[in-house]
C-alpha cells in the first residue's frame, strides 16, 4: 500500500511539474519569440516563405553580415524619438503612484480605523466608480480639459489617472489596514506619539509590503494605460503605449515593422525586472491583504 501511495505521489508531482512547464512555455513564447525576432530583419520575422528564417537569421545575414542585428532598436530609440514616449511614460507613473500611494495609504488607514456607518458607502461609491469602463470617464473630461486649454499635457493625464487608480489602491490598503492591530496604533499613543506619529512610525512600517503592493498595481495600470493616454495626450507628449499603437501604423507602411517589435520589447523588459525585484514583497503583501484577522 505504501509503495502505490508513493507511487501516485510521484506521478502527481510529475503531471503537475509537466503542467507547470507547459503552462509556462505557452505563457512565455510571446515575450521570448518576440525578443528573439527583434533582432532579425523584417524579411526574416515576418517571412512566408520559411518560418525557419525567423530562426536562423538567414535574411538577417545576408543583409547585414551577421544572424542578429540592433537595427530595430536604433531605429526604434533614435530615429523615431522613442525614448521621449518612454521619457513621458515614466513622469506619468512616477506621479501618478506618488499620489495614489499618498492618498490610498491615508484614505485606507483612515476607513480602517473609522468606526463610522459612512466609512462602507465610501469604500463601495469607489468601487462602483472602479468598476466603470474608462472610457465613459475619460470622455466627461474632454469638454472642460479643452475649454480650459490644458489638453494633451501630462499633468491633466496624471490627474485622470489617479482619479481612474484611486478607488482601487483605497480598496486595497484598506484591505491591509485592517489586518494590522489597533493595539500598535494605542501603545504609540500611550508612548507620547500622536494619530499621524503613530501611522507614519509603526503602522507603516508594519504593512510595507502591502504599500509596495499596490504601488506596483498602480505602476502598472499607469504603465499600461491606453484609453486614458489616447484621449488626452497630444502626438507630442505620447506615452510608450498609445505611442506603439501609431508606431504599428506608419511603421508597416513604411516598411518598418521591426522598429515596433523592438519598442515591445523595450516596453516588456521593464515590467518583467520589476516583477522579479520585487516578487517576494508582493507574494507577502497579497498574503497578507487576503486575510482578514
Amino acid at each position: 500500500m505504501q509503495t502505490q501511495a508513493k507511487t501516485s505521489i510521484s506521478f502527481v508531482k510529475g503531471l503537475s511539474f509537466c503542467l507547470v512547464c507547459l503552462w509556462l512555455l505557452i505563457a512565455a513564447f510571446p515575450f521570448v519569440w518576440s525578443f528573439w525576432g527583434s533582432f532579425k530583419v523584417q524579411s526574416d520575422f515576418f517571412s512566408k516563405a520559411d518560418w525557419m528564417y525567423a530562426l536562423w537569421g538567414t535574411n538577417t545575414i545576408k543583409e547585414t553580415g551577421s544572424a542578429f542585428t540592433s537595427s530595430g532598436y536604433y531605429g526604434a530609440w533614435i530615429i523615431k524619438g522613442f525614448w521621449k514616449n518612454f521619457t513621458n511614460t515614466g513622469i506619468v507613473v512616477f506621479f501618478t503612484v506618488l499620489i495614489s500611494l499618498t492618498i490610498g495609504t491615508l484614505g485606507g488607514y483612515a476607513l480602517a480605523r473609522s468606526g463610522f456607518r459612512y466609512a462602507f458607502w465610501i469604500l463601495m461609491a469607489a468601487l462602483i466608480f472602479r468598476a466603470m469602463p474608462h472610457i465613459t470617464l475619460v470622455s466627461g473630461y474632454l469638454l472642460p480639459f479643452f475649454e480650459w486649454n490644458i489638453w494633451g499635457y501630462l499633468p491633466t493625464t496624471i490627474i485622470v489617472l489617479v482619479a481612474m487608480n484611486q478607488p482601487f489602491t483605497l480598496w486595497m490598503l484598506h484591505s491591509f489596514f485592517l489586518n494590522v492591530p489597533k493595539d500598535l496604533d494605542e501603545s504609540a499613543m500611550i508612548d507620547g506619539c500622536n494619530r499621524f506619529q503613530a501611522f507614519r512610525y509603526v503602522v507603516v512600517p508594519v504593512m510595507w509590503p502591502g504599500v509596495i503592493t499596490a504601488g506596483l498595481f498602480s505602476f502598472l495600470l499607469a504603465y499600461n494605460d491606453f484609453t486614458v493616454t489616447v484621449m488626452l495626450l497630444s502626438e507630442d507628449n505620447e506615452t510608450i503605449i498609445p505611442a506603439i499603437n501609431s508606431f504599428l501604423g506608419t511603421t508597416q507602411v513604411e516598411g518598418k515593422v521591426m522598429y515596433a517589435v523592438a519598442a515591445v520589447v523595450s516596453v516588456t523588459a521593464p515590467i518583467l525586472v520589476l516583477v522579479l525585484f520585487f516578487q517576494r514583497q508582493i507574494v507577502s503583501g497579497l498574503t497578507a491583504g487576503a486575510v482578514k484577522g
